[in-house]
């Protein structure tokens, strides 16, 4: 006996998930490859990876030990420098590629996320400016702009790979 709603139609398949539009219009992607601000995201984006881990390991060393309180801070700002940097080179690329200086809809999570970023390590720069928090804290608050670092930079690489597999197959 069936279930009374059991259907006795047949099963049809459901429908394929609807495409994803290419990342980049052709015209686009020849603004990308022609611009010479591609090439500065390509340098920066590592550098900041590498300023990222140094400064991560001398504010985790402070916060486990309490050595190294100013090369800490120190390195929190240097982050903090690269972070404006990629940042504004950043929101030039945008302009260039798609006409837009932030909040292209190609990367506008990516953006949106990348303001909480900059808040928090911008916060960072105020705490320590004005003497805020205890340096314990200001730690802390790094760690937290660090995390949403990470978070962010997770993102732009994964659209990335995106772009690049959308490119191999066009």
């Amino acid at each position: 006996m069936l279930h009374p709603a059991a259907s006795t139609a047949p099963l049809r398949p459901r429908p394929a998930p609807a495409a994803r539009p290419p990342l980049y219009t052709p015209q686009q992607r020849a603004r990308r490859d022609a611009t010479r601000w591609t090439l500065v995201q390509g340098l920066l984006a590592p550098l900041q990876f590498f300023v990222f881990l140094a400064s991560l390991a001398l504010v985790l060393r402070y916060l486990a030990t309490g050595e190294g309180e100013q090369a800490a801070a120190v390195s929190v700002l240097v982050k903090t420098l690269t972070l404006y940097t990629i940042m504004v080179t950043g929101c030039i690329w945008e302009k260039v590629v798609f006409d837009r200086w932030l909040f292209a809809p190609a990367f506008f999570w990516e953006d949106v996320f990348s303001m909480l970023v900059l808040a928090l390590h911008t916060a960072y720069v105020a705490a320590w400016f004005y003497g805020w928090l205890s340096a314990r804290e200001q730690m802390l608050l790094a760690l937290a702009a660090y995390a949403a670092y990470v978070i962010n930079a997770v993102q732009f690489i994964l659209k990335l790979r995106a772009a690049r597999l959308q490119g191999a197959s066009t």
